[in-house]
């Protein structure tokens, strides 16, 4: 196994652990946010980084094989889902956003299945999905140590670094449920030709 895949079944790895932390007995907290989520923002970071060096690695050393195509993308979403799960449940984040990116996921992952069957290619990210990928990680790095949850700023109560960090965290994750919708559509649009004649 190459070091670009070790790197991806690393990321997948620390999702687990990260899953672990909120049951560890971990007291005190550091500027308002309880240690367990700094550690948990840490993993994420962490995971986060070893998505674009695997690329990088695979890449540049000219590494990129099937498995790595088949799990990379895998890691990415069980990292994001994981971690907004965890916020969904700490009432840090409101339900629907995870349930968007799931729904788009499952449509976009069936799509991608079907195209590389019937015409042997495989779909590149559009823009609106890299404007997701990045605006998703920063925003989710930022949100686990949002001592408010998402859109606490419209309250009118917040003020200071309190509103710095949640305005950060909510416009971030604002734009990746934009593009999160946005990049769905992109792949669509490739419906009509995909499933020409079966409709």
């Amino acid at each position: 196994m190459n070091l670009a895949n070790k790197l991806t079944l690393f990321r997948i790895i620390l999702v687990p652990i990260i899953l672990i932390i909120p049951f560890l007995p971990i007291e005190g907290e550091l500027w308002g946010v309880p240690l367990s989520f700094w550690i948990m923002d840490i993993i994420f970071v962490v995971a986060s980084l070893t998505d674009k060096l695997d690329g990088h690695i695979a890449r540049s050393r000219n590494q990129i094989t099937t498995f790595g195509k088949f799990l990379d993308p895998i890691a990415d979403k069980i990292l994001v889902i994981v971690a907004m799960l965890i916020l969904v449940e700490a009432n840090k984040l409101p339900a629907w956003i995870p349930a968007i990116v799931v729904i788009r996921e499952f449509i976009i992952s069936g799509y991608r299945l079907v195209a590389v069957e019937k015409q042997g290619k495989v779909i590149a990210a559009s823009i609106w999905g890299k404007i997701k990928t990045c605006t998703q990680m920063l925003g989710l790095v930022i949100a686990f140590v949002d001592v408010n949850a998402y859109g606490a700023i419209f309250s009118g109560e917040l003020t200071g670094t309190a509103f710095v960090v949640n305005l950060a965290s909510t416009v971030l994750l604002s734009i990746s449920v934009i593009a999160t919708i946005f990049s769905g559509i992109d792949y669509l649009k490739g419906c009509k030709e995909l499933f020409q004649g079966e409709m």
